[in-house]
């Protein structure tokens, strides 16, 4: 009689846990997809009405990709007016100006991370801390600190004040980017490469760029993808000769009543092409995984 009641004890204890158990899996992945559908449901709005004519968002006014050919041709042949030519120059400038900071912050980042690697581990300590005080650090924060050295310095702002300033803040998540495959590499790999006749250079391209380049690729995309997004820096470092990048012009654009129509195929396009990037990259390095791992 005893053993049966424990038995039926433990079974209603274990029907309890299971509940539990069962009841804490439903309110997380609940609490996920409402995070999801958070994040991604103004992103899925936009791409949605830029499937039609409508110069106010929310009023859906039939389907049509004429805002693609708008956007594409530079002209809106059912209002016959150009669009604004003031977004294909802001758009110009986003492009050169996250390429060309991605490149030069890929490059110093990666040499920041081999040069802390290779320090003693409380300096590295210290270096990385330092290193994640830009990322932490508000970007008005960062932008007014940037506005007010040049303004020191005598520079005047323009396109290369704002290069300068998204190198600046892009280069410390490059060197985040690069230090786990650091970690991962053979640390003797480069002093055998000088065993074996090569220079400092040709050991740093040759040897250890090659192991370091996943860890390059994603600060890189990251960096372009920090640039474009950016306000704070670029609004307080681009002066007032007319320089204006994607953020800044819908700031402006906004401020006039409302956003040009064609921002939202565009804003798809971007979205599409970072998401497409993304998914190769993370297919790229699930393979080379199971190549290592075979």
């Amino acid at each position: 009689m005893m053993k049966d009641q424990e038995m039926s004890s433990a079974q209603l204890e274990a029907k309890k846990r299971a509940r539990n158990l069962t009841t804490r899996r439903i309110l997380s992945q609940s609490y996920l997809w409402f995070l999801i559908v958070l994040l991604y449901a103004p992103i899925v709005l936009i791409i949605f009405f830029s499937f039609t004519r409508s110069k106010v968002l929310g009023n859906w006014t039939g389907f049509t990709f004429g805002l693609y050919e708008n956007l594409f041709s530079g002209y809106d042949r059912v209002a016959q007016v150009q669009v604004n030519p003031d977004m294909y120059q802001a758009l110009l400038y986003t492009l050169i100006i996250a390429v060309i900071a991605a490149t030069f912050a890929t490059l110093l980042g990666t040499l920041a991370a081999i040069g802390i690697y290779n320090m003693r581990q409380r300096s590295r300590r210290a270096i990385q801390l330092l290193n994640s005080v830009p990322m932490i650090n508000p970007d008005i924060l960062t932008g007014i600190s940037l506005f007010l050295l040049f303004v020191f310095l005598g520079i005047s702002r323009g396109l290369t004040t704002v290069i300068i300033a998204h190198v600046v803040f892009c280069t410390p998540y490059v060197v985040l980017s690069v230090m786990p495959r650091l970690t991962k590499m053979n640390p003797n790999i480069y002093e055998a490469a000088l065993d074996l006749g090569a220079t400092p250079f040709q050991a740093l391209r040759k040897v250890m760029m090659p192991e370091l380049w996943p860890g390059m690729l994603s600060g890189f995309i990251l960096s372009i993808t920090l640039s474009i997004d950016d306000f704070g820096v670029t609004f307080f470092t681009k002066g007032s000769s007319g320089l204006n990048t994607l953020s800044t012009f819908i700031y402006a654009d906004a401020r006039k009543g409302g956003l040009t129509p064609e921002l939202r195929p565009l804003f798809s396009l971007i979205f599409l092409t970072m998401l497409v990037l993304l998914i190769i990259i993370n297919w790229r390095a699930a393979r080379q995984a199971k190549k290592l791992k075979g």
